[in-house]
């Protein structure tokens, strides 16, 4: 038995079924670095980048730069990354042969191995890097005689490795958990060897699905208390990569650089988002820039998990599903009755997958999505031909867009056009603005913006700039307003949103447009200190 790439798809097909049913569980033994529960979602989400990449594929060279490809394209999150410079390690030795035996798959191992640890800036044992550790070990140390011999060993050593992962790292033994980027790589092995001896393996189901006690972790074996995690793809060259890597590595912690040929899929935990992006500028071009608050994502479950409907609404015939974040805009939501959020937004835009996991997770066989951002909408139309229900897209784009437009759904709501159409009526009777800062020197239209700028968007479109926070949001407030009749200003507060500049906002509407009410609602979003909506 040798693996020829037709094996190496079905054992894919089997991987990617085995992170589907072990998912949750996954996200639910996430608790190091951070406890934010999205290591099953990063790995599933890498994995399903994968399988649209092997479709069609028929050689060995064809099968393996899917892989590779895929599986740098699908990376997110710490885990994700991880698993992809591992499959990259093993779909590189594998490509330079027609099949793969016992030599191939031991030296597809090492690869892997190796990449993996210099792909972290600060290499820590119990975690994923000791599994393929020790799995590379098994192999180079072992005369397996076949290749199902082989890959037989290879899993049931990977699950050795993962049981010893809380002797090596002391979160997981308070936690009572084992390491989740280890679970899920024994979860490949688990394929790999199902599809070497044609036989089911048995599962370290108990391992897999342990129920993390939170409780128990003392504070200061948190190795990462970093705000942010900061992502994207940066197109680059290998010299600058290397200026690039000194610079993130004063930055944060959570260093996972994966990549090559020019492209370049970059993973960081820091306090200094500005900083962190302006390395990726001075290096090449960064592109899909991700940043995740890892304070909003609450314990150990994914969003959708956690995420408890109001009752009338989880019966509702007729479902809404959002992407929000922060904990105030997610709140806000939920108060309007909808059945499922999504993490999301600005800076931070969900994948095909994970729009898709929240519309199959809610109990409504109809469901209606409202996106709140422009480059999600392309994404979210998707979703109606993949999903198993009737799925229609409300094209919001933004947050105060996605609120206003749930003032034309209630919990009876039926009809999903109608609804759908009454909704789409709302959200576009509304003008929203958004404040944020500028990460560079740049000029649009007749405006000169410097680095560190505060910046005021109208739709999407800067039209207001300074230094002066109060001013901006004093400015942007102002090219809202509607020429007659105004009556709401809402403003949404984010995390770094100065209490100054609220306050200044209060005293100008009540000195200019006293007939106008305030409203103002900690939304406790990232990156964006303001966010408005005008009717």
């Amino acid at each position: 038995m040798v693996f020829t790439s037709h094996d190496i798809k079905s054992a894919f097909v089997r991987f990617d079924e085995l992170i589907t049913t072990y998912r949750s569980a996954l996200n639910g033994l996430n608790v190091y670095p951070v406890p934010d529960g999205d290591t099953g979602s990063n790995m599933s989400g890498t994995i399903k980048r994968v399988m649209v990449e092997l479709d069609g594929t028929e050689s060995m060279r064809e099968v393996t730069d899917a892989i590779a490809h895929g599986s740098l394209m699908g990376a997110k999150g710490n885990s994700g990354i991880l698993l992809s410079v591992i499959l990259s390690g093993m779909a590189e030795t594998f490509s330079n042969h027609h099949s793969v035996d016992v030599p191939e798959f031991t030296e597809g191992l090492a690869r892997a191995s190796d990449s993996a640890y210099k792909a972290v800036a600060t290499p820590v044992e119990g975690t994923i890097l000791s599994v393929i550790r020790e799995t590379a070990e098994e192999a180079e140390e072992n005369g397996h005689s076949s290749l199902a011999e082989l890959a037989g060993a290879v899993f049931r050593r990977s699950v050795e490795a993962l049981a010893r992962t809380p002797e090596a790292l002391p979160v997981l033994k308070q936690a009572q958990v084992v390491d989740a980027g280890g679970a899920g790589l024994v979860l490949l092995f688990a394929a790999l060897a199902e599809a070497a001896a044609v036989n089911p393996v048995d599962l370290p189901h108990d391992l897999l699905t342990a129920e993390a006690h939170l409780d128990q972790i003392d504070s200061s074996s948190a190795v990462s208390e970093l705000r942010y995690e900061v992502m994207y793809f940066l197109d680059s060259t290998d010299e600058a990569m290397e200026t690039f890597r000194d610079r993130w590595a004063k930055l944060g912690d959570s260093i996972a650089i994966v990549g090559g040929k020019g492209t370049w899929n970059c993973h960081i935990h820091t306090d200094e988002i500005g900083p962190a992006i302006e390395a990726g500028i001075a290096a090449g071009t960064p592109s899909d820039i991700r940043i995740t608050d890892l304070t909003e994502r609450p314990g150990v479950l994914e969003t959708d998990d956690v995420f408890l409907p109001r009752d009338e609404a989880s019966v509702a015939p007729l479902g809404v599903v959002t992407v929000a974040n922060g904990h105030g805009l997610v709140a806000v939501f939920r108060d309007l009755g909808v059945q499922g959020v999504v993490r999301g937004g600005q800076s931070m835009n969900p994948s095909t997958e994970d729009l898709l996991a929240a519309v199959e997770d809610v109990p409504a066989k109809e469901v209606i999505l409202l996106p709140n951002n422009k480059n999600i909408v392309p994404v979210a139309e998707q979703i109606d031909q993949v999903s198993t229900k009737t799925v229609r897209v409300v094209p919001t784009r933004s947050v105060p867009q996605g609120i206003t437009a749930m003032l034309g759904y209630t919990t009876a709501s039926d009809d999903i056009e109608e609804t759908a159409e009454t909704m789409a009526a709302a959200a576009s009777s509304v003008m929203v603005g958004e404040v944020t800062s500028a990460v560079r020197n740049a000029r649009v239209d007749d405006l000169v913006i410097s680095k560190g700028d505060w910046i005021g968007l109208a739709d999407g479109s800067i039209v207001v700039n300074g230094p002066d926070v109060e001013a901006v949001l004093r400015g942007l407030v102002a090219e809202l307003m509607p020429p007659a009749n105004p009556e709401i200003v809402t403003l949404y507060t984010g995390l770094d949103a100065p209490l100054s500049a609220t306050k200044s906002l209060e005293a100008y509407l009540s000195e200019l447009h006293p007939e106008v009410e305030l409203v103002v609602i900690p939304g406790g979003q990232p990156t964006y200190p303001y966010l408005i909506s005008v009717e």
